[in-house]
């Protein structure tokens, strides 16, 4: 059972981030959040997969972007602590990394408050703000990072929940902008795609699923359109695809598609 909520938290109405903790397995959530989330898991049997093969995803991303040198993170819309956080996997290979998460949800700052402790020789801060307010993103983060260095910048299931395609697009590309060459920027998005192992309608039931319950809007994009928020960045192989399929670990495997498709870009000079 989760440690009880904030006050004024309305726990009768499903939260994509407890909905996305009870598939991690967590214990962050509540009755409606299961009953939504198992709503999901009947018209789409592989979310729960899926948010699995996403924070793998995050963990392989990190550690590539430390291997390459990046010791900084700004973690936007983070969601709920639970295991291998970004600064969990940065810190256990380079102790010094300092990271930063933005979120705006009571629900998640309280947890995060309790949970994310960073190394004594790195730092691990969190920051209360919208991530369409730039400015305070910004400026809050640089009390921490350095912004003028690379930055590993973090939007992992965050811009579902921007509707619009231009104000999300307008969105990454001035967080873009505002990184130094040598950053990165790490995404991953639901996806609508229609392969040979997604059925595109599934997720867009999966999608209204949620919303009926009165859970936070979702927007599903085709890879075509997350490949559009790396405008501005050089898309490292193998581009946009399957969480499950970005370079996986060992090298050459080859597990299913899940309707979480991802990528990393680099921005250069």
């Amino acid at each position: 059972m989760p440690y009880g909520p904030p006050p004024g938290i309305d726990t009768g109405v499903p939260h994509s981030a407890r909905i996305w903790d009870y598939w991690l397995g967590g214990r962050e959530n509540y009755p409606a959040d299961r009953e939504a989330g198992d709503a999901v898991l009947r018209v789409l049997p592989g979310i729960a997969a899926s948010a699995k093969a996403d924070r793998a995803f995050l963990g392989r991303a990190v550690r590539l972007l430390v291997g390459r040198g990046v010791r900084q993170f700004l973690d936007l819309g983070a969601g709920l602590p639970t295991v291998d956080n970004t600064h969990d996997v940065a810190q256990r290979v380079a102790p010094t990394a300092r990271i930063v998460y933005v979120d705006n949800d009571p629900l998640v700052l309280t947890h995060a408050r309790r949970l994310l402790r960073g190394t004594p020789e790195g730092a691990c801060d969190y920051i209360e703000a919208d991530i369409r307010d730039i400015g305070t993103v910004m400026e809050g983060a640089s009390r921490t990072l350095d912004l003028e260095r690379p930055v590993g910048l973090m939007l992992l299931g965050v811009l579902n929940h921007v509707l619009d395609d231009g104000e999300a697009e307008a969105l990454v590309a001035e967080l873009v902008a505002r990184l130094a060459p040598g950053g990165f920027l790490v995404l991953s998005h639901t996806c609508d795609a229609t392969t040979a192992e997604l059925d595109g309608a599934a997720m867009r039931r999966a999608v209204a699923a949620v919303m009926e319950r009165g859970g936070t809007p979702i927007r599903a994009r085709s890879p075509g359109g997350i490949e559009r928020f790396f405008t501005g960045t050089r898309l490292l192989e193998p581009g946009v695809v399957s969480c499950s399929r970005w370079r996986p670990e060992p090298p050459g495997r080859r597990d299913p598609e899940v309707p979480h498709f991802a990528g990393v870009g680099v921005v250069e000079p």
